[in-house]
């Protein structure tokens, strides 16, 4: 590591108080986009913006290089119920930065942003760094990173900034979410009906919950299939004519999502129609020098089963950063300071390994 050059560590704590302090839900994030910006230009970095998404390249880039992609998402959740604290208001008690969107992604957003502003000015690296700070990665909208791979440059390998411990995520579950029909004969409750959509989708509901999906993957288990909502009926008095059921699919990377949707369509005992099939899977190879250079600092790896901006990149992605998903989407959503310094730290060491050594 290059230790004459300043690690932005306190710059980046800041950061992530000013975006806590700004409301942005996803596809409203216009005034984070602003304060990431002026991180930019407080350190005279060009970048350029699309939507809300805020993007910019290392000094010294190179087409002939193949690229590495820095990446993370500044919109939140809005917060739920159970919040004690003002959301949108950052403190600091024991250590912990309390406040909405501190842990996801808020963090890894800073820490990401830090690391490449350390690395901004070096020459000579192996490949070029592309740092992408996106929008609507919550709500998997259709302004997100998704939408500005058409115009960035192409990307060989990535980091998506999520909160893992800072372990090595090298798989992550994709999403399909299905949208199945149940039908049956309506009538008058007080008639006799052989035909009830209800009662046919016991049955159904059966099978979905003993359906199995025969290709399990050494890094992400089995493909997840949970039935998450059912809707029928708006009187007490009349059966209704159909049941609509929601169907998570969480997709391991032995199947595209085309061809669950193409078995379960197949297979099914009701009507089934897929809402997308774009957020496929992805992994990188345990044996990639970007990996190896993370087990050789003591990092662990694991697949993960939530999904992230993961989801819209074809090529080999590393979802990494510091926090831990398990307080993502709480009330009082924390993250620690200690955290952040060991995630910008860490960041650095495994790049340094990766683009210079």
């Amino acid at each position: 590591m290059k230790m004459d050059q300043q690690i932005p560590t306190d710059k980046a704590i800041g950061l992530l108080k000013e975006l806590i302090s700004i409301q942005s839900f996803s596809g409203e994030e216009h005034h984070t986009a602003e304060a990431i910006e002026a991180w930019f230009e407080a350190f005279s970095i060009p970048y350029e913006r699309e939507n809300n998404n805020v993007f910019a390249k290392n000094k010294h880039w190179d087409d002939t290089k193949p690229t590495l992609l820095l990446n993370s998402h500044h919109d939140t959740v809005r917060p739920n119920k159970a919040y004690t604290r003002d959301p949108f208001d950052p403190q600091i008690e024991n250590g912990k930065l309390y406040g909405l969107g501190s842990n996801d992604a808020g963090g890894a957003l800073v820490s990401l942003i830090a690391t490449f502003t350390y690395f901004y000015d070096s020459a000579n690296l192996k490949h070029n760094l592309l740092m992408v700070a996106s929008a609507e990665e919550e709500n998997t909208g259709g302004k997100g990173l998704n939408s500005l791979l058409a115009i960035l440059p192409n990307i060989d390998v990535a980091i998506v900034g999520e909160p893992t411990l800072m372990n090595l995520a090298i798989a992550e579950k994709g999403l399909v979410v299905f949208d199945a029909v149940i039908k049956g004969t309506p009538s008058h409750a007080a008639h006799p009906n052989n035909n009830n959509a209800i009662y046919n989708s016991i049955e159904v509901l059966e099978w979905f919950k003993n359906y199995t999906f025969p290709k399990t993957s050494d890094v992400l288990g089995e493909v997840k299939l949970t039935v998450t909502q059912i809707n029928a009926g708006s009187q007490h008095n009349v059966v209704p004519a159909k049941v609509h059921l929601v169907i998570d699919v969480r997709v391991n990377d032995k199947y595209s999502n085309k061809e669950i949707a193409e078995m379960l369509s197949r297979e099914a005992p009701c009507e089934l129609k897929p809402r997308s099939l774009r957020l496929n899977s992805s992994s990188i190879d345990k044996d990639h020098p970007l990996v190896v250079s993370g087990i050789k600092l003591g990092r662990d790896t694991y697949g993960s089963p939530t999904l992230s901006d993961q989801a819209a990149l074809s090529c080999p992605s590393l979802k990494l950063g510091p926090g831990d998903s398990t307080r993502s989407h709480t009330a009082n959503e924390f993250i620690y300071i200690k955290e952040i310094e060991e995630g910008i730290n860490l960041y650095i060491k495994i790049l340094d390994r990766f683009l210079i050594n």
